[in-house]
Protein backbone atom coordinates (compact mmCIF):
# COMPACT_ATOMS: atom_id res chain seq x y z
CA UNK A 1 0.00 0.00 0.00
CA UNK A 2 1.17 2.97 -1.08
CA UNK A 3 0.46 6.47 0.51
CA UNK A 4 0.90 9.34 -0.65
CA UNK A 5 1.82 12.56 0.66
CA UNK A 6 1.00 17.01 0.27
CA UNK A 7 -0.04 18.23 -3.27
CA UNK A 8 -0.16 15.40 -5.43
CA UNK A 9 -2.52 12.73 -5.20
CA UNK A 10 -1.87 9.01 -5.60
CA UNK A 11 -1.66 8.35 -8.97
CA UNK A 12 1.11 11.56 -9.39
CA UNK A 13 3.39 10.33 -6.18
CA UNK A 14 3.73 6.99 -7.38
CA UNK A 15 3.71 7.15 -11.35
CA UNK A 16 7.31 5.87 -11.39
CA UNK A 17 6.30 2.65 -8.73
CA UNK A 18 3.89 1.23 -11.82
CA UNK A 19 6.36 -1.71 -12.81
CA UNK A 20 6.05 -2.82 -9.50
CA UNK A 21 2.54 -4.06 -10.30
CA UNK A 22 4.06 -6.88 -12.19
CA UNK A 23 5.93 -8.39 -9.42
CA UNK A 24 3.25 -7.44 -5.88
CA UNK A 25 -0.71 -5.95 -5.75
CA UNK A 26 -0.64 -2.40 -5.24
CA UNK A 27 -3.03 -0.76 -3.70
CA UNK A 28 -2.77 3.31 -4.29
CA UNK A 29 -5.64 5.47 -2.54
CA UNK A 30 -6.51 9.16 -2.69
CA UNK A 31 -6.42 10.48 0.57
CA UNK A 32 -9.57 12.87 1.37
CA UNK A 33 -9.16 16.59 0.20
CA UNK A 34 -6.94 15.59 -3.07
CA UNK A 35 -8.12 15.11 -7.22
CA UNK A 36 -10.47 13.77 -8.08
CA UNK A 37 -12.09 13.93 -5.09
CA UNK A 38 -13.76 17.19 -3.26
CA UNK A 39 -11.24 19.61 -0.88
CA UNK A 40 -11.36 19.54 2.46
CA UNK A 41 -11.20 21.76 5.61
CA UNK A 42 -8.50 20.30 7.39
CA UNK A 43 -5.89 17.51 7.06
CA UNK A 44 -4.47 15.98 10.73
CA UNK A 45 -2.28 13.01 10.21
CA UNK A 46 -3.48 11.16 13.25
CA UNK A 47 -7.05 11.44 11.83
CA UNK A 48 -5.71 10.33 8.37
CA UNK A 49 -4.08 7.32 10.07
CA UNK A 50 -7.18 6.41 11.19
CA UNK A 51 -9.51 6.18 7.88
CA UNK A 52 -6.45 4.35 6.36
CA UNK A 53 -7.22 1.50 9.24
CA UNK A 54 -9.93 -0.08 7.12
CA UNK A 55 -7.14 -0.66 3.69
CA UNK A 56 -5.01 -2.51 6.04
CA UNK A 57 -5.38 -6.13 5.58
CA UNK A 58 -2.93 -8.71 7.50
CA UNK A 59 0.08 -8.71 5.33
CA UNK A 60 0.57 -5.27 4.18
CA UNK A 61 3.44 -3.78 3.30
CA UNK A 62 3.19 -0.05 4.13
CA UNK A 63 4.95 2.62 1.98
CA UNK A 64 4.75 6.74 2.74
CA UNK A 65 6.12 9.45 1.28
CA UNK A 66 6.61 13.01 2.83
CA UNK A 67 3.05 13.61 4.95
CA UNK A 68 2.06 10.45 4.13
CA UNK A 69 5.49 8.88 5.61
CA UNK A 70 3.80 10.64 8.80
CA UNK A 71 0.54 9.28 8.52
CA UNK A 72 2.13 5.89 7.61
CA UNK A 73 3.89 5.83 10.89
CA UNK A 74 1.06 6.20 13.11
CA UNK A 75 -1.34 3.58 10.95
CA UNK A 76 1.40 1.50 11.77
CA UNK A 77 1.15 2.34 15.39
CA UNK A 78 -2.48 1.65 15.28
CA UNK A 79 -2.38 -1.94 13.40
CA UNK A 80 1.14 -3.38 13.65
CA UNK A 81 -0.61 -6.27 13.66
CA UNK A 82 -1.61 -6.26 10.29
CA UNK A 83 2.02 -5.42 8.78
CA UNK A 84 4.58 -7.12 7.49
CA UNK A 85 6.61 -4.17 6.84
CA UNK A 86 7.02 -0.38 7.12
CA UNK A 87 8.44 2.07 4.58
CA UNK A 88 8.97 5.80 4.96
CA UNK A 89 10.15 7.90 2.53
CA UNK A 90 11.65 11.36 3.89
CA UNK A 91 8.73 12.05 6.61
CA UNK A 92 9.00 15.56 7.24
CA UNK A 93 8.37 14.50 11.12
CA UNK A 94 10.87 16.41 12.67
CA UNK A 95 10.22 16.25 15.82
CA UNK A 96 11.48 12.77 16.14
CA UNK A 97 15.10 14.85 15.71
CA UNK A 98 14.62 17.34 18.18
CA UNK A 99 17.99 18.82 19.80
CA UNK A 100 19.47 18.39 16.07
CA UNK A 101 20.92 21.67 14.85
CA UNK A 102 19.42 20.26 11.67
CA UNK A 103 15.65 19.46 12.59
CA UNK A 104 15.44 22.85 14.81
CA UNK A 105 16.03 25.04 11.86
CA UNK A 106 13.68 22.86 9.53
CA UNK A 107 10.81 23.43 12.65
CA UNK A 108 11.23 27.10 12.64
CA UNK A 109 12.01 27.78 9.19
CA UNK A 110 8.42 26.10 8.27
CA UNK A 111 6.72 27.73 11.30
CA UNK A 112 8.01 30.72 9.40
CA UNK A 113 6.66 29.61 5.89
CA UNK A 114 3.19 28.78 7.62
CA UNK A 115 3.18 32.00 9.83
CA UNK A 116 4.66 35.17 7.24
CA UNK A 117 4.62 33.07 3.32
CA UNK A 118 2.54 33.91 0.31
CA UNK A 119 -1.21 33.79 1.53
CA UNK A 120 -1.87 32.86 -2.43
CA UNK A 121 -2.08 29.49 -3.12
CA UNK A 122 0.56 29.15 -6.16
CA UNK A 123 3.26 31.20 -4.34
CA UNK A 124 2.99 29.14 -1.42
CA UNK A 125 3.09 25.75 -2.84
CA UNK A 126 5.96 27.11 -4.58
CA UNK A 127 8.01 28.15 -1.49
CA UNK A 128 6.99 25.32 0.20
CA UNK A 129 8.32 23.18 -2.89
CA UNK A 130 11.93 24.97 -2.65
CA UNK A 131 11.87 24.40 1.49
CA UNK A 132 11.41 20.41 1.15
CA UNK A 133 13.53 20.18 -1.97
CA UNK A 134 10.69 19.03 -4.48
CA UNK A 135 10.18 20.26 -8.05
CA UNK A 136 6.67 21.90 -9.39
CA UNK A 137 6.12 22.47 -13.25
CA UNK A 138 7.50 25.68 -14.53
CA UNK A 139 4.25 28.12 -15.92
CA UNK A 140 0.73 27.97 -14.23
CA UNK A 141 0.04 25.25 -12.37
CA UNK A 142 -2.95 23.11 -12.96
CA UNK A 143 -6.27 22.82 -11.00
CA UNK A 144 -5.56 19.86 -9.45
CA UNK A 145 -2.16 21.42 -8.32
CA UNK A 146 -3.63 24.61 -6.80
CA UNK A 147 -6.36 21.92 -5.21
CA UNK A 148 -3.50 20.41 -3.43
CA UNK A 149 -1.19 24.05 -2.77
CA UNK A 150 -4.95 25.10 -1.03
CA UNK A 151 -4.90 21.81 1.24
CA UNK A 152 -1.36 22.69 2.17
CA UNK A 153 -2.28 25.46 4.53
CA UNK A 154 -4.62 23.43 5.74
CA UNK A 155 -2.63 20.78 7.20
CA UNK A 156 -1.71 20.39 10.67
CA UNK A 157 2.35 20.75 10.79
CA UNK A 158 3.91 17.69 10.72
CA UNK A 159 6.92 18.54 12.86
CA UNK A 160 4.13 18.29 15.86
CA UNK A 161 3.81 14.16 14.77
CA UNK A 162 4.95 12.13 17.93
CA UNK A 163 4.22 8.75 16.83
CA UNK A 164 4.15 5.99 19.32
CA UNK A 165 7.23 4.29 18.02
CA UNK A 166 7.52 1.60 20.76
CA UNK A 167 4.32 -0.32 19.13
CA UNK A 168 6.79 -0.61 15.96
CA UNK A 169 8.93 -2.79 17.93
CA UNK A 170 9.48 -6.16 15.91
CA UNK A 171 8.05 -4.56 13.00
CA UNK A 172 10.93 -4.38 9.80
CA UNK A 173 10.84 -0.72 9.20
CA UNK A 174 12.88 0.97 5.86
CA UNK A 175 13.72 4.49 6.12
CA UNK A 176 14.38 6.66 2.85
CA UNK A 177 16.05 9.61 2.47
CA UNK A 178 17.54 11.41 -0.96
CA UNK A 179 20.91 12.84 0.63
CA UNK A 180 19.69 16.43 0.17
CA UNK A 181 18.51 17.89 3.46
CA UNK A 182 20.18 17.30 6.40
CA UNK A 183 16.73 17.60 8.46
CA UNK A 184 15.16 14.31 6.15
CA UNK A 185 18.84 12.60 7.30
CA UNK A 186 18.25 13.47 10.89
CA UNK A 187 14.90 12.05 11.13
CA UNK A 188 15.32 8.61 9.14
CA UNK A 189 18.44 8.65 10.97
CA UNK A 190 16.36 8.69 14.51
CA UNK A 191 14.20 6.24 12.92
CA UNK A 192 17.09 3.94 12.67
CA UNK A 193 18.71 4.39 16.17
CA UNK A 194 14.71 4.55 17.86
CA UNK A 195 13.42 1.59 15.63
CA UNK A 196 16.25 -0.62 14.03
CA UNK A 197 14.56 0.78 10.82
CA UNK A 198 16.89 0.19 7.86
CA UNK A 199 18.60 2.85 5.99
CA UNK A 200 18.88 3.71 2.94
CA UNK A 201 20.08 7.03 0.93
CA UNK A 202 19.34 7.55 -2.60
CA UNK A 203 20.07 10.76 -4.00
CA UNK A 204 18.91 12.34 -7.64
CA UNK A 205 15.41 13.46 -7.04
CA UNK A 206 15.14 15.53 -3.78
CA UNK A 207 12.46 15.21 -1.55
CA UNK A 208 10.88 12.80 -4.64
CA UNK A 209 13.16 9.99 -3.83
CA UNK A 210 10.78 7.75 -5.09
CA UNK A 211 10.21 9.07 -9.00
CA UNK A 212 14.02 7.93 -9.10
CA UNK A 213 11.78 4.99 -10.54
CA UNK A 214 14.36 1.48 -10.92
CA UNK A 215 16.91 2.53 -7.84
CA UNK A 216 13.84 3.09 -5.72
CA UNK A 217 11.86 0.45 -7.15
CA UNK A 218 14.60 -2.34 -6.23
CA UNK A 219 15.23 -0.79 -3.16
CA UNK A 220 12.34 -1.25 -1.86
CA UNK A 221 10.67 -4.42 -3.84
CA UNK A 222 13.98 -6.14 -2.44
CA UNK A 223 13.22 -5.19 1.48
CA UNK A 224 9.95 -6.60 0.36
CA UNK A 225 10.63 -9.63 -0.58
CA UNK A 226 13.58 -10.21 2.26
CA UNK A 227 10.70 -9.75 5.09
CA UNK A 228 8.37 -12.13 3.27
CA UNK A 229 10.94 -14.57 3.20
CA UNK A 230 11.77 -13.25 7.14
CA UNK A 231 7.79 -14.48 7.51
CA UNK A 232 7.42 -17.54 5.70
CA UNK A 233 10.43 -18.91 7.64
CA UNK A 234 9.21 -17.94 11.35
CA UNK A 235 5.73 -19.46 10.29
CA UNK A 236 7.30 -22.63 9.31
CA UNK A 237 9.53 -22.77 12.06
Amino acid sequence: MLVHGSVVNAETTWRAQKPLAERFELVTPNRRGFPPGPEVEWVDFEEEAAWLEPFLEPGTHLVGHSYGGVIALFAAARRPDALRSLSVVEPPAFGLARGTRAAEAAIESGERLWREGPREPEAFVRAFAAWVGARLPSGRLSPALLQGARLLRRERPPWDADPPLERLDGLPVLAVSGAHDAAFEAVCDALAERVGAERAVLPGRGHSVQRLGEPFNELLAAFVERTNRAAAAFDAS
